[in-house]
């Protein structure tokens, strides 16, 4: 009864003096009821506890723009755990690329390469916000960045938003570099974007339906179906391998009245295609057009597109050149996006062509900002701008001199630091980092002093290059840097990276190095030229099924993996579509 009458108390709202009570009653089928009472003090400090801790505990957030390789790379790696992460981007999809050239003749299917990005974020342990929407303008002092949607403005609500960060990631990729010349952007086809794709093909199709109307002379037939492609790198020759088996393999059957009025020419500034290929790969590629009879027009420069012509100047003769067209596609390389431009000026980088990076991937002159992939180039520090301090922190004595075991000391740290002597000991055919101290003759010295180790590591920086704008290094520097992310608390106890030359301590983390897996060059005929690493190179039927293997492997999903294999087998048994859809 006294039982009762205290839990009656309870329920009516009187509370005993006591801070805590806790009371358990057992019950007969063993369970235990309890209750615990504290005054509404204890429950006030309780709750300002709480606060506080979710105060502390407040996700630092970090903005990404763009959804390309780079950008969905950082996010498939990131700790979205200890961070409050948004993404914007006018693309709700991520593309595979590479498979562009195929999307313009049919050979794959449009839908097959892209994965839309809500898929890709979805995960367990915290959640994504995505927008699509783009980027306008990135204010860096209030760190603020302004954003416009894209979808219709009938429907409600504005399209113009702002959005705050504390960590901003750079990877919107780049625009097409035109190089200002006259007529590019209003009559030539761009091969960045799928939308640009699609366009190819649907108007590969539109040039061999007007060429068959009995209307037209032979002359404007043959003006119709004289493709152009200007720039001879991968995607320009890829493009050009593409249309030939599509048209050879394809649509002469369909339009055998204009079959032998066919023409693709290749339109390159250099003095081969694919100079950025092993030797042999370019020669290969020429003597495999040459074949094909696709025109390889080497050592030309366009001057200008018009409607129908397109004029160009002979390097070798100085003569001016013009040929008629039905289509040109422009592939000449990447510039840079204006929202990026305007960023660059306001951090004092508006002499550049390019944002600069250093070699942690974070822009140089702006702290908590990060930048990945075609929009950035990494700006690697010169061994030699650091000499001086590097000869200072290895030569413990003080002597004035450097030994072989003081350098051996430091070496590996220089290596991590500077990759560019990994580079220039593998070029020199150099099997021993001491080798660099040996004299001009090749005899070991004992010691060297500060002019002689500068002599010594004089021509390392000239092994320095800046990384290609593919797939491949923004996809490497994502995932490098979400890797960052993911240690940045644990890197500040246990640092990872290599000394601080004329400094105390060490770097957060080891800087970024690109790792080059290979690359490919379809060349059509199921014949591909691929560069392996380990200086490799492999050319034919055989490499074509490594390539096929290879792209299979790569895409985002498995369903686009399976897609694709099924866009590849249905043009193996049915050929490609012709469809203007």
């Amino acid at each position: 009864m006294t039982n009762f009458s205290y839990f009656k108390r309870i329920f009516h709202g009187q509370h005993l003096a006591s801070p805590k009570l806790l009371v358990l009653c057992s019950l007969s089928s063993g369970g235990l009821v309890a209750y615990a009472d504290s005054p509404s003090d204890v429950v006030g400090e309780s709750k300002t506890s709480v606060n506080n801790q979710n105060e502390v505990k407040r996700r630092k957030r970090v903005l990404v723009l763009g959804t390309g390789w780079a950008g969905t790379s950082f996010l498939k790696d990131l700790d979205i755990s200890t961070y409050d992460v948004q993404v914007i981007s006018p693309r709700n999809y991520f593309a595979f690329t590479p498979l562009l050239p195929s999307v313009t003749c049919g050979t794959v299917d449009a839908r097959s390469i892209v994965e839309p990005i809500r898929n890709i974020i979805k995960k367990r342990d915290g959640e994504i916000k995505y927008w699509e929407a783009e980027c306008l303008k990135v204010d860096h002092e209030s760190k603020k960045v302004l954003c416009r949607s894209n979808i219709d403005s009938n429907l409600a609500g504005s399209n113009e938003f702002s959005l705050e960060y504390d960590y901003l990631v750079i990877a919107i990729g780049a625009q097409v570099n035109t190089f200002d010349t006259p007529g590019v952007l209003e009559h030539c086809h761009f091969l960045k974007e799928v939308e640009d794709a699609q366009r190819i093909r649907k108007t590969v199709i539109d040039c061999f339906e007007k060429a068959v109307l009995p209307s037209l002379t032979d002359e404007e037939r043959k003006t119709n179906l004289h493709f152009v492609i200007v720039g001879g790198g991968p995607t320009g020759v890829e493009f050009a391998a593409e249309l030939h088996d599509f048209v050879h393999k394809d649509l002469v059957n369909l339009y055998p009245s204009v079959k032998d009025l066919v023409s693709i020419s290749v339109i390159q500034s250099g003095d081969h295609i694919l100079n950025t290929f092993d030797e042999r790969i370019s020669s290969f590629a020429e003597e495999k057009f040459q074949r094909d009879a696709i025109q390889v027009l080497t050592g030309h420069r366009v001057l200008s597109v018009s409607e129908r012509m397109i004029d160009m100047k002979a390097k070798s003769t100085g003569q001016n050149v013009s040929i008629p067209h039905g289509m040109v596609v422009w592939s000449t390389g990447v510039g840079t996006r204006p929202v990026v431009k305007d960023f660059m000026e306001q951090i004092g980088q508006g002499y550049r062509r390019v944002l600069a990076t250093d070699e942690w991937l974070q822009v140089k002159g702006c702290d908590d900002v990060y930048a990945l992939g075609d929009c950035a180039t990494v700006d690697q520090r010169k061994i030699m701008e650091d000499i001086s301090t590097i000869f200072e922190a290895a030569d413990k004595d003080n002597s004035g001199t450097l030994t072989v075991e003081e350098f051996k000391e430091v070496i590996e740290d220089i290596i991590i630091r500077y990759p560019q002597v990994e580079l220039y000991l593998k070029n020199k055919h150099l099997f021993d980092v001491t080798d660099l101290l040996k004299d001009v003759n090749g005899k070991d010295r004992e010691e060297v002093d500060i002019e002689g180790f500068k002599l010594a590591l004089s021509n390392v920086d000239k092994q320095m290059k800046s990384l290609p704008a593919t797939a491949q290094v923004a996809a490497q520097q994502g995932a490098y840097l979400a890797r960052c992310f993911n240690k940045r608390e644990k890197s500040k106890i246990e640092p990872e990276g290599p000394r601080k030359f004329g400094s105390d301590g060490r770097h957060d983390f080891r800087p970024f190095q690109y790792r080059h897996l290979g690359q490919f060059a379809p060349l059509g005929g199921e014949q591909t030229a691929a560069e392996l690493p380990g200086d490799w190179v492999s050319m034919g039927r055989s490499t074509q099924w490594l390539w096929y293997s290879i792209y299979a492997s790569k895409q985002v999903s498995w369903r686009t993996r399976f897609l694709v294999v099924g866009d590849w087998s249905r043009r193996f048994m049915f050929g490609r579509d012709s469809s203007r859809i």
